[in-house]
């Protein structure tokens, strides 16, 4: 993991504590959020005011996230809009606090500048005992408020005002007045500089949980279903009627298919689809190769020819499949036809213009582990479990890619691999109507 950080993949982009004004707010923030302080001097935190280093000290990294649910943080600067969200438990934490902090920058920032803001994300659930339980979050409510409570004495100082302006005896009020002053002395001018934060809440319908080995809740689409990736046995009753794991690839891919929530990355994109996926089967042929004592390091593209030529008995079907769609792509060959049960279909997709394509492509990550990019864009908890696991030799190969390829331009990068620019086909309703999404399925298979 060190070469991670060292090139800026792993903690990259955290928010550094280090003035001792910003970690007595912290500090203060923290007790009211936890009972807890930190005795360090300086730290990183992320988007949501989480510290590795405070994590160690305290022997407790969930101490912002109690039961992974209802994460609470601590905003000491805007900056830390910038900062990853680490030790995610659901796919849209990061987006709602992005999201947040974008709808209330003015405020914020009047407000970070004296103090830290303190706040938490409301489920409509205290705790995820059971995977059932995952249903009842349907909407995320923001909670926030400056440790000295200055949102809510300018809300109450506001109304005062109002009560001073309408009322016929306001002026002749000298307790209002008195309790005016005094709170004015704390929040300031609220008539000219009112201070106020946004009451927000988010709809939690279709969402990626590290809860329960990692599942993906699609419940607001015209199909709904839960992917469970590492297995279903242990979910018990769900009220939803399909559930499928990662070997069951025909219906996770009919899934796609009528929720019209896939393209495949060759769709109106051919003249840029053959380099994608030449990329592609270049991380393949890293995850078989990398292991035979071969030396990666600078490996140029007459280098990955070679390669392949060399272990051509090694390599996998996905290397070959994609080979023959990039011979379509570039030169007019015969249409290779991939369907949803070998290995390389979940390579050839990409997520279709949806509100959300970010949980399709982080479970397309899944479905294709050995696409190294693709994984580490949209799915970076998976990244850093499979990591640990990997040869030193593909280890070097991918993190050197990352840093030349992708941190150079990642507004670029994605939107080549992830752009939407083709039109979708839309699916037969009426036999869909006739079966169901599933075929003539009864309950999970």
């Amino acid at each position: 993991m060190q070469r991670l950080i060292r090139h800026g993949l792993m903690f990259g982009n955290l928010f550094h504590v280090s003035s001792p004004a910003l970690v007595e707010r912290y500090n203060r923030a923290l007790v009211h959020l936890t009972g807890k302080t930190t005795a360090l001097a300086d730290f990183h935190i992320d988007i949501s005011g989480y510290s590795p280093e405070v994590g160690d000290e305290l022997g407790d990294h969930a101490y912002l996230n109690h039961a992974g649910v209802n994460r609470q943080f601590i905003l000491l600067s805007m900056e830390q809009r910038r900062a990853p969200l680490l030790n995610m438990k659901f796919s849209t934490s990061r987006a709602i606090l992005q999201d947040f902090i974008a709808q209330n920058e003015v405020s914020l920032f009047a407000l970070t500048a004296k103090d830290a803001i303190a706040g938490e994300l409301v489920n409509s659930v205290y705790d995820v005992s059971t995977p059932a339980r995952l249903f009842d979050i349907r909407r995320v409510e923001i909670e926030a408020d400056t440790t000295a409570g200055t949102v809510r004495d300018a809300e109450k100082l506001a109304r005062m005002v109002e009560r001073f302006k309408t009322e016929p005896d306001g002026w002749f009020d000298d307790v209002l007045i008195a309790q005016m002053i005094e709170l004015a002395g704390k929040t300031g001018d609220v008539v000219r500089n009112p201070v106020r934060l946004k009451q927000m809440g988010f709809d939690q319908r279709n969402f990626w949980t590290a809860h329960f080995g990692g599942l993906y809740l699609f419940q607001d689409v015209e199909h709904p279903a839960v992917i469970a990736p590492s297995g279903t046995g242990h979910l018990g009753d769900l009220p939803v009627k399909y559930v499928f794991d990662a070997s069951q690839r025909n219906r996770i891919a009919q899934f796609f298919e009528y929720n019209r929530l896939t393209e495949t990355i060759v769709e109106g994109r051919r003249d840029r689809a053959a380099a994608i996926l030449r990329q592609k089967m270049d991380f393949i042929l890293v995850d078989a190769v990398a292991d035979q004592g071969v030396d990666l390091s600078g490996a140029t593209r007459r280098d990955m020819r070679r390669l392949a030529r060399e272990h051509h008995a090694k390599l996998p079907q996905e290397f070959h499949a994609l080979g023959a769609l990039v011979n379509w792509a570039e030169n007019g060959g015969q249409w290779p036809r991939i369907a949803s049960d070998h290995p390389a279909y979940f390579y050839t997709l990409r997520a279709s213009d949806t509100k959300d394509a970010p949980l399709v492509n982080m479970l397309l990550a899944e479905l294709a582990p050995k696409d190294a990019r693709q994984m580490y864009i949209c799915h970076k908890e998976l990244f850093y479990r499979t990591y640990a696991g990997w040869a030193e030799a593909k280890k070097a190969y991918v993190v050197d890619f990352l840093v030349a390829e992708y941190q150079v331009d990642k507004a670029g990068a994605r939107a080549e691999l992830f752009g939407h620019d083709a039109a979708m086909v839309e699916p037969e309703q009426d036999m869909i109507a006739r079966v169901g999404p599933w075929g003539a399925v009864g309950g999970r298979r």
